[in-house]
């Protein structure tokens, strides 16, 4: 298996098609466009994500939903020269991104674009399966970790970072909240759908790791302060990254110009009440997950 094994184009037929089309269009652009910034911002959960992986020098490890490569480059650095570590994600724009950067650091990390839910990984070639939040978009969640878990050798284990519910999430949960009054009724949140918040319930999230034939499960809850926005103008930083990513993204581009306005002046004051004159800072909450194959 070769970093561009699977760099055809992927197929919008499978399970996850929605998937797919959205992180290969605008959205995906906007993610590697981000990337810095959020890499930053994020620094905690990759920390915390190497701290519960144990990478072993030597080790074989996939970083599923890599995006960018930030934690892949994290993980390829503790498994070293005699180890081999894959970032895999559904996104072209960010597998192009994250193998400018590997080529820019020197990295031994890898990068292929595929659906790791359903490419057909070698059995037993993986030590760890490793991700920050790229494992709450499968549309059949126990066929994919299943799928997953066969990609494992007979003593591998998983390490997974993945929100707790939006309430717990106030960088997320704020702004949103601010904007209802100003926007279209949104339909309500299905339960355990694709999308950020598919694994806030630990007990479900649990079922389905037990469903998969995981074993050993283990769910934590973890908190840190993130830093979204900064710079010359935090408080205007904050704004335009709350815009342009998350889940207001997707709304702010419906909206006619009356909302639009309505709407950002909500989400700036909202946002005022955590800005100081360096940064915006506000509070993040998530799971922290391991298992055995």
């Amino acid at each position: 298996m070769t970093p561009h094994t699977a760099d055809k184009r992927l197929s919008n037929d499978g399970p996850n098609a929605e998937q797919i089309e959205y992180w290969n269009g605008d959205a995906g652009e906007r993610w590697a466009r981000y990337q810095d910034k959020l890499d930053g911002m994020l620094r905690p959960f990759s920390d915390a994500l190497l701290q519960i992986g144990a990478v072993e020098s030597g080790d074989r490890i996939m970083d599923i939903g890599c995006g960018c490569g930030a934690t892949t480059f994290d993980l390829a650095s503790r498994a070293g020269a005699g180890g081999r570590t894959i970032g895999v994600d559904i996104s072209a724009p960010m597998i192009a991104r994250a193998r400018h950067r590997a080529t820019a650091l020197e990295s031994t990390a890898e990068f292929m674009l595929a659906d790791a839910a359903t490419h057909a990984f070698a059995p037993g070639s993986f030590d760890l399966l490793a991700s920050r939040f790229g494992i709450m978009f499968f549309r059949d969640q126990v066929s994919a970790f299943t799928h997953m878990r066969k990609a494992l050798a007979p003593d591998g284990h998983i390490a997974f970072v993945c929100w707790r519910t939006m309430k717990e999430n106030p960088w997320i949960s704020i702004p949103l909240f601010a904007a209802l009054p100003h926007i279209p009724k949104q339909e309500p949140a299905i339960p355990g759908a694709p999308g950020p918040f598919a694994f806030d319930d630990p007990d479900r999230f649990r079922g389905v790791l037990t469903d998969a034939g995981y074993k050993a499960i283990e769910i934590e809850p973890f908190d840190a302060e993130l830093a979204v926005g900064g710079g010359a103008d935090p408080l205007g930083d904050a704004l335009q990254q709350t815009m342009d990513i998350g889940p207001l993204a997707r709304i702010f581009k419906e909206l006619n110009e009356s909302q639009r306005a309505r709407t950002l002046d909500a989400v700036r004051e909202a946002l005022a009440h955590h800005a100081d004159a360096e940064r915006v800072v506000m509070g993040g909450a998530v799971w922290l997950v391991t298992a055995r194959a």
